[in-house]
């Protein structure tokens, strides 16, 4: 746990902790917890590569002629 005004004074230094360990940092106020800091756990996988595409993907959706008004 960690005071509020010293997260303040140290922010960069602990969320490069935080980043490098994995350990979450607790801010307190007047003893009492106010917030978490937890890293982030990229579980998703990368885009690239994982969209095919099929057809004219740049051209109109409809042909001018073919709208009835």
């Amino acid at each position: 746990m960690i005071p509020a005004g010293r997260f303040k004074s140290e922010c960069l230094a602990l969320l490069d902790r935080v980043a490098r360990t994995g350990e979450p940092v607790i801010v307190t106020k007047r003893g009492h917890p106010v917030a978490k800091v937890v890293p982030i756990r990229e579980t998703r996988k990368p885009l690239r590569g994982s969209v095919k595409f099929r057809g004219d993907i740049v051209g109109p959706i409809l042909d001018a002629w073919d709208i009835e008004t």
